[in-house]
C-alpha cells in the first residue's frame, strides 16, 4: 500500500514538473498584444579575469500564434574568442507537456552575415522549430566563455513589440578585482522598472510582468520605452588587446590606437591612385571628386574578421579586391584623403530608424556602423561610404540626428550628425492634367525630392523602366493609374536630389452628376489611415519633419465651365501646417497644396488632436471640384 501511495506521488511531482510553464498560467495582462511571452529569461555573467567571462543562457518562451514564431527562434552568435557549450532546447505543448528535447546537433551553423556566407570569423547556430499547433513553449539554454571582455549586453526586458515578460533576471558575479561600472536607465514613461540587489561581488536585476508594447501607430521603438542597465568594466580584453574604459578620453586612445592605426597604410598603389585623380580646387571640391571615385569602385559586403569584427580591413584589400564593409570602405575613405594630405575622423555610430546615441556621461564599446567626418572651415563634411548611389556629404534618415563616437589620436570625441529642417526634407510635385468627358484623365507630372525624401526615392536607382513604372503604380496607388511611365529619372549624386517626370492615364477619376463631373482636387496625396485611441498608453513619435509642395493644373474640357471650387483653406497646428488654394482661369484651374509636418515626441494625450489634424488634411485633399457643361 505505502508502495502504491509512493508511486502516486512520484507520478503526480513529474507531471507538476512537467508542466511548469503551461499557456493557461500566463496572466491575461501578459496576452493583451502580445505574440510570444517571456517566460522566463535567466543570464547568469560571471567575470573571471580581464581576459575571461562566462555567460549562462536560459530562456522559456511561449509563442501564442504564427506570428510569434520568429521572435522564438534559437540562435547562437559565436566567433574564435567565443566558446559554446551545454545547448539544449525542449518543445512544450500548451498543457506543458514535453513534445520533443533538441541538442547541438539539431543546430544550423552559417556565416553571421545577412548577404549570404561571404567570409567571416562571426558565425551563428539557429534552430528553427516548425509548430504543429499553438500555443507552445520553447525552453532554450546554453553557455558560453569569452576573451572578449569589452562588450557586456545590456539587460533590457525585451527588444521587440507585440512581446511580453513574466520573469526576466541578470546576476552578475564579478571576481575578477576589476571595478564593473553600471548605469540604469528608467523608462521615462514609467512602462516597466527594474528590481536591483547587491550581496558582496554579486548583484542581481530582475524585470517582473511587463505587458507587451503595441506595434501601434508613430509608437517609439521599444529602447525609447522600456528601462535598461549598462555595464562596462575599468579594463577589459579585446582580442588580445588590453584598455581601460573609465573616459572617452581613455578609450578612444586605445580604440585609435588598436583599431584605426594599424590599418591607416597606404601603399604605392593608393598613392597613385589619388595623384591620378588630379585633384584641385576647395576641400571640399577634393573630398567630393575622391567619394565619388571611390563609390565607383567599390561596393558594400559584410566583412567579420580582424580583432572581435571591429579592426578595418586594410585599405590595400579593398583597393585590390573592390569591396568592404562600412569598417573597411571607411577606412579606405579616409586613407585616400590622407594621401591627399585631408584629414578626416573615423566615427562609430547607432544606424536605425530611431535616434540612439550614445550616452556622454557613461563610455563603452557599442554602436553598429561606421562613417567618416572631414572637417573644414565650413563645416562636417559626413560621408556614408557603403552606398553607390547615395549623395556626396548626404547621412541618411538612420544616421541623422544622434551623436558619433569620433575616434581622434587623444581621445573619442562625440559630435552630433545633421538634422534636417522639415524645408530640407522636401517633395515638389507638379502636375498638368487633361480632364476627359469620358470621366478619364491624362497628365503629365515632375517630381523632386531632397533629404529623406531623396532616401525614399534611392530605391528606384538600380530598376529597369519596367520596375519602376510598377514601383510608381504601387506607390501612387490612391490615384489607380491606368498606365504610367516615368522619364528622365536623375540622381543628381552632387547636391542630393532626385528627380524624375511622369505621364499617365486613369479611368473613372472624375463622377457624373447630371450635366456635371465632379472630380477630386487633389489626385496624388497620402491616404494613410488615422484612428484616434481613447486608450492610448504610450506616447508617439513622429520621427521626420517633411515639408511638400504641390501645384496642379487641371485641363477642363471645351463646352464645360467651372461651378464650384472648395474654399481656401489652411489647418495651423503644433504638429504642422496645411494650405489650400483655388485659381480659376478659363479653361484652366490651378491648385497649390503646402503641408508641413514637425518631428518631435508628444504625449499620449495629444494622440487624438494629431489624428483629428491628419483626418482634416485628407478631407481637405479629398475636397471636390465641380465643372458643368456649358
Amino acid at each position: 500500500m505505502m508502495k502504491i501511495v509512493f508511486l502516486g506521488a512520484l507520478s503526480a511531482a513529474s507531471m507538476y514538473f512537467a508542466q511548469t510553464y503551461p499557456a493557461s498560467s500566463i496572466p491575461e495582462n501578459l496576452k493583451k498584444n502580445a505574440n510570444v511571452v517571456i517566460r522566463k529569461d535567466v543570464t547568469t555573467v560571471q567575470i573571471n579575469k580581464i581576459d575571461e567571462i562566462k555567460y549562462q543562457y536560459n530562456t522559456v518562451t511561449t509563442v501564442l500564434n504564427k506570428d510569434g514564431n520568429e521572435k522564438a527562434v534559437a540562435y547562437i552568435p559565436y566567433d574564435k574568442s567565443r566558446s559554446i557549450s551545454d545547448i539544449k532546447v525542449t518543445i512544450y505543448d500548451e498543457s506543458g507537456k514535453k513534445i520533443k528535447s533538441y541538442s547541438k546537433s539539431d543546430f544550423s551553423d552559417f556565416a553571421n552575415n545577412t548577404q549570404g556566407v561571404f567570409y567571416s570569423d562571426n558565425r551563428v547556430m539557429v534552430f528553427t522549430y516548425t509548430p504543429v499547433q499553438y500555443p507552445y513553449t520553447i525552453d532554450f539554454s546554453y553557455q558560453s566563455e569569452n576573451k572578449n571582455t569589452v562588450f557586456i549586453p545590456d539587460f533590457v526586458p525585451f527588444y521587440s513589440t507585440n512581446t511580453s515578460l513574466e520573469d526576466a533576471q541578470m546576476k552578475i558575479i564579478n571576481t575578477s578585482g576589476i571595478d564593473l561600472r553600471t548605469k540604469m536607465y528608467p523608462s521615462k514613461y514609467n512602462y516597466a522598472s527594474v528590481i536591483e540587489n547587491s550581496n558582496g561581488n554579486e548583484k542581481t536585476y530582475s524585470y517582473k510582468n511587463v505587458p507587451a508594447i503595441d506595434d501601434a501607430l508613430l509608437i517609439p521603438e521599444p529602447v525609447k520605452i522600456l528601462p535598461h542597465i549598462s555595464f562596462a568594466l575599468a579594463k577589459f580584453n579585446l582580442a588580445g588587446k588590453q584598455g581601460t574604459l573609465n573616459n572617452w578620453a581613455d578609450f578612444g586612445t586605445w580604440y585609435y590606437n588598436n583599431l584605426v592605426e594599424p590599418v591607416a597604410v597606404s601603399t604605392p598603389a593608393i598613392k597613385s591612385e589619388v595623384a591620378a585623380l588630379q585633384l584641385q580646387g576647395s576641400i571640399e571640391e577634393k573630398v567630393k571628386k575622391i567619394y565619388q571615385y571611390m563609390q565607383t569602385k567599390t561596393r558594400y559586403i559584410y566583412v567579420g574578421l580582424g580583432i572581435g569584427g571591429w579592426l578595418p580591413m586594410m585599405p590595400d584589400e579593398v583597393h585590390k579586391k573592390g569591396y568592404g564593409d562600412c569598417k573597411g570602405l571607411t577606412n579606405y575613405m579616409k586613407t585616400l584623403l590622407n594621401e591627399a594630405g585631408i584629414p578626416s575622423y573615423y566615427c562609430v555610430i547607432n544606424s536605425g530608424p530611431s535616434q540612439v546615441s550614445f550616452d556622454p556621461d557613461f563610455p563603452k564599446m557599442g554602436g553598429n556602423h561606421a562613417i567618416l567626418m572631414v572637417p573644414t572651415e565650413n563645416g562636417n563634411i559626413w560621408l556614408e561610404n557603403t552606398s553607390q548611389q547615395t549623395a556626396f556629404n548626404h547621412l541618411g534618415y538612420s544616421t541623422t540626428d544622434r551623436n558619433v563616437l569620433s575616434v581622434k589620436k587623444n581621445g573619442i570625441e562625440l559630435i552630433n550628425t545633421p538634422v534636417y529642417s522639415a524645408d530640407q526634407n522636401k517633395e515638389k510635385q507638379n502636375l498638368k492634367i487633361k480632364i476627359a468627358e469620358d470621366n478619364s484623365i491624362t497628365g503629365e507630372g515632375s517630381f523632386f525630392y531632397t533629404g529623406n525624401q531623396y532616401d525614399n526615392n534611392l530605391g528606384f536607382v538600380n530598376l529597369t523602366p519596367k520596375d519602376k513604372n510598377d514601383a510608381l503604380k504601387k506607390r501612387f496607388d490612391v490615384l489607380n493609374f491606368e498606365k504610367v511611365e516615368m522619364k528622365n529619372f536623375t540622381n543628381d549624386k552632387d547636391k542630393a536630389v532626385i528627380t524624375y517626370d511622369i505621364d499617365f492615364k486613369t479611368n473613372n477619376y472624375c463622377k457624373n452628376a447630371g450635366n456635371s463631373l465632379i472630380f477630386r482636387a487633389v489626385p496624388i496625396f497620402s491616404d494613410n489611415i488615422y484612428k484616434t485611441d481613447e486608450n492610448r498608453e504610450l506616447p508617439f513619435e513622429i520621427r521626420q519633419s517633411f515639408a511638400d509642395e504641390y501645384e496642379i493644373s487641371f485641363v477642363i474640357p471645351k463646352g464645360y465651365k467651372t461651378d464650384e471650387t472648395p474654399n481656401d483653406t489652411s489647418i495651423n497646428s503644433e504638429f504642422g501646417q496645411y494650405k489650400l488654394s483655388f485659381v480659376k482661369n478659363g479653361e484652366e484651374i490651378k491648385v497649390v497644396r503646402k503641408i508641413q509636418i514637425n518631428k518631435g515626441a508628444y504625449p499620449k494625450e495629444k494622440y487624438n488632436d494629431y489624428v483629428g489634424f491628419r483626418k482634416k488634411i485628407i478631407n481637405m485633399d479629398n475636397s471636390k471640384i465641380l465643372i458643368t457643361k456649358i
